[in-house]
């Protein structure tokens, strides 16, 4: 069960060595480096059992609160025509509409004062943002997203149209933000929830309730605040005085802030259920789930921005039917596949160039610059020997095994933490400070084993171990260190790598570093996920796959013949990726799963599927991973794979579209890019071999692949009879001249400057 701070929890004594006993308290600690215990509050100790501890049961208190908000949000969405302008209304249920300009002044400097310069794609999202009714932005790792917002919100506050509401689903997020804010002069409010009030953080004194304390007009409040500080209580005159002056002071100081920020959920307190907000940003909206982004939507929405990045995690549902019917999929993401396009900020300040090329050519189409070059990020007094000096990155082969941790629901792998010890005990004396290494492991079972075996066994002192952080991806989502260290746990013949075939918990993983990531697990098992075996194949052409003893290094070279092929080419991991990087390309494959147009296929052919993005429908889902289309570009195979579609080199360039399908409400021409574009774009024309460091703004060695699918007729998967396969409408050639003039009619997406450069170089043979 994931506990937070702030969790209720019941705890009864069910025994029959004291009395019958319940209690309610709120976590304050789970557990962590300094022990697995979990530490409860209680609201009163009174006949609390304290002698005993068996027989006890302990039950989490569900509290609604959010879940009430986000069904009266959709309520109020569907009846109060008041709650959303009408475009946007029309834009989120996917209607077609008018694009609309709003006419505003725009500012002649668009850095905000306080905060640092912007590059030319920040001005470029901030620019077009301020003159649109609702915008995606997205923001890759590192390219400050959280400038930009806080840009974006400087500039709308002062357009002086009332106050601008700022949300986020998590308070970290939300804090971090505000204080961004807060540095360019604007009044802000920062609004939590009443349970949330002792808890401190670096934006408290901006906090409602700390504000109310300081106002100066108001001393009739200050003196009762006084007075129920030093006897605790008030008299119920004085009670309901102190009440109705609160309630004053609060809705003085929220009508005269010029931005309110709070979280997600927090937007339906009642304290602003009487207000209208014209302009609105949520940022990390990619981590909310849908009807938790509307609870803010719905307070009058004429201008929102939606910031986020879809290529990293989405939002955490824990109930597996209601993610699997949609729910795990977030606002901004449904908009991108229904071809609304988000600006992308594409400048990243955190990696170091060489740690920022593979995920940019996986992720981001090659599309991510470097604003720091490689002597930004080599560290002054730190003395440890990479593999290749000029790139701060190895996979350290371990062929130990896995095995399920004592909670039985949990995987550990001893010999991975044995050298994940000795890696980081070596970034420690060559002088990187505990708190600036991060281990990021997937299962919760190799976290405790890993403090555990880094205290009792790690060669310098304990308290150097406790400060390094262990978590999960989910944990370092949004944040950033010096060193990361992946310890993968996954080591086995058959069952796979669970957790770790998400791609976009992988991104996540490689874009938390500045200086340097290191990688630990079992080649043999990650090589059989086909974007695991392209990173393998990557760290071996860097010359960074490293076996044998770590005391050297460079010459523990791993020298292994060739790279094991792609045995399933056919995406063995879609059923985990469900919720990955789908371009709104896909939206437009006209009869895939993603088309809703009737004309699209004939009604009986259409599978209904439960793929978030698919149609939701009531009846079973009959089709298996097979009939998902490959993200674009997530799975890479080696180059032209020889006689993949019966042809010599590749797919045939422009092939236009087979008889009788009908292309998708006429996207070509709103896109204004004929089927033209994508002819030399499919031709592998030059092999890219540019060498990373030595130019830190080139868009690294592995410029766009063209996407390539085998037939999946020819795959023997198990429960699927070959007569069910070959029904399916787009499978086989059909799809494959679909997808191609699919991508033609999108290809600026894959970022314009590839066409310009005469076609998209294709990807090296490893």
């Amino acid at each position: 069960m994931r506990l937070m701070q702030g969790d209720e929890i019941c705890l009864r004594y069910k025994g029959d060595l004291a009395p019958l006993w319940k209690g309610i308290g709120h976590v304050i600690k789970v557990p962590d480096n300094y022990g697995d215990e979990i530490a409860i509050e209680l609201r009163s100790s009174v006949g609390a059992p304290v002698e005993v501890t068996h027989n006890f049961q302990v039950d989490f208190v569900w509290k609604s609160t959010s879940f009430d908000r986000m069904q009266s949000a959709l309520k109020t969405f569907a009846v109060d025509e008041t709650s959303v302008s009408g475009y946007i209304y029309h834009k989120l249920l996917g209607h077609e509409v008018e694009d609309v300009i709003i006419k505003c002044q725009l500012p002649k400097r668009f850095t905000a004062q306080g905060l640092p310069d912007l590059n030319h794609s920040q001005v470029y999202a901030v620019k077009t943002v301020l003159q649109r009714p609702l915008s995606l932005i997205q923001g890759p790792p590192g390219t400050g997203k959280t400038v930009t917002s806080a840009t974006i919100v400087y500039h709308l506050a002062r357009q002086g149209n009332g106050p601008v509401l700022v949300c986020a689903p998590s308070n970290i997020a939300v804090d971090q933000l505000t204080e961004k804010i807060h540095q360019t002069g604007l009044k802000v409010v920062r609004l939590c929830a009443k349970s949330r009030e002792a808890i401190d953080s670096p934006v408290s004194f901006l906090a409602l309730h700390n504000q109310i304390r300081n106002m100066e007009s108001m001393p009739e409040l200050q003196k009762l605040q006084q007075l129920k500080d030093e006897t605790g209580e008030l008299s119920s005159a004085d009670e309901k005085r102190y009440r109705a002056l609160k309630r004053t002071a609060e809705r003085e100081l929220l009508m005269n802030a010029d931005v309110i920020c709070c979280t997600c959920v927090g937007a339906g307190d009642p304290r602003l259920a009487k207000m209208q907000f014209r302009s609105i940003l949520i940022d990390e909206s990619t981590q909310a789930t849908e009807p938790e982004c509307m609870v803010p939507v719905v307070l009058g929405a004429k201008q929102l921005i939606l910031v986020g990045d879809h290529c990293q995690l989405g939002p955490v549902v824990m109930c597996k039917k209601a993610a699997k019917a949609g729910l795990s999929q977030s606002l901004f993401e449904r908009l991108v596949v229904l071809g609304i396009r988000p600006i992308r900020l594409q400048v990243q300040y955190r990696m170091h160039p060489a740690l920022s090329a593979f995920p940019s050519n996986i992720f981001y189409e090659g599309s991510l610059q470097n604003g720091v070059t490689a002597a930004d990020r080599v560290k002054k007094g730190f003395d440890f020997q990479w593999p290749q000096p000029d790139k701060p990155m190895f996979f350290y082969v371990t062929q130990g095994q896995e095995e399920i941790a004592s909670s039985g629901t949990s995987y550990l792998n001893r010999t991975e933490a044995a050298n994940v010890e000795k890696i980081t005990t070596k970034l420690l004396k060559a002088g990187a400070k505990p708190d600036q290494i991060g281990i990021i492991t997937p299962y919760e079972g190799q976290r405790s084993y890993l403090v555990q075996y880094m205290q009792f066994s790690g060669s310098l002192h304990t308290k150097l171990y406790q400060e390094v952080e262990i978590a999960s991806v989910d944990a370092f989502q949004g944040r950033e260190k010096d060193f990361i260290i992946l310890s993968c746990v996954r080591a086995n013949e058959h069952q796979g790598i669970g957790f770790l075939n998400d791609p976009r918990r992988l991104n996540v993983a490689l874009t938390r570093a500045r200086y340097g990531v290191i990688i630990v697990g079992n080649p043999k098992a990650l090589s059989k996920q086909p974007l695991w075996n392209h990173l393998l194949n990557y760290y071996k052409e860097q010359k960074v796959l490293v076996e044998g003893p770590l005391n050297n290094l460079r010459e523990s070279l791993m020298q292994f013949s060739k790279p094991r092929k792609l045995v399933n080419t056919i995406n063995p991991g879609a059923r985990f990726m469900t919720t990955a990087m789908y371009d709104a390309r896909e939206a437009i494959i006209p009869g895939s799963v993603y088309d809703r147009s009737s004309q699209g296929r004939p009604s009986n052919m259409y599978f209904q599927t439960h793929d978030q993005i698919g149609m939701i429908s009531s009846g079973p889902s009959h089709v298996t991973a097979m009939n998902i289309p490959i993200p674009f570009n997530l799975v890479m195979p080696p180059m032209p794979p020889p006689g993949y579609f019966g042809q010599a080199n590749g797919p045939a360039a422009g092939r236009g579209m087979t008889k009788g399908k009908a292309t998708r409400g006429g996207r070509q021409k709103q896109r204004g890019i004929g089927l033209q574009g994508m002819s030399q774009g499919n031709m592998p024309n030059s092999q890219a071999s540019q060498d990373v460091v030595s130019q830190p703004f080139s868009q690294g060695p592995l410029t766009q692949g063209y996407i390539s699918m085998s037939q999946p007729s020819q795959m023997s998967q198990p429960g699927l009879s070959q007569p069910e396969l070959s029904q399916d409408s787009y499978l086989g050639d059909e799809f494959k001249s679909q997808i191609d003039v699919a991508l033609s009619q999108d290809s600026t997406y894959q970022g314009e400057r590839a066409y310009q450069h005469g076609g998209v170089t294709g990807l090296s043979q490893y």
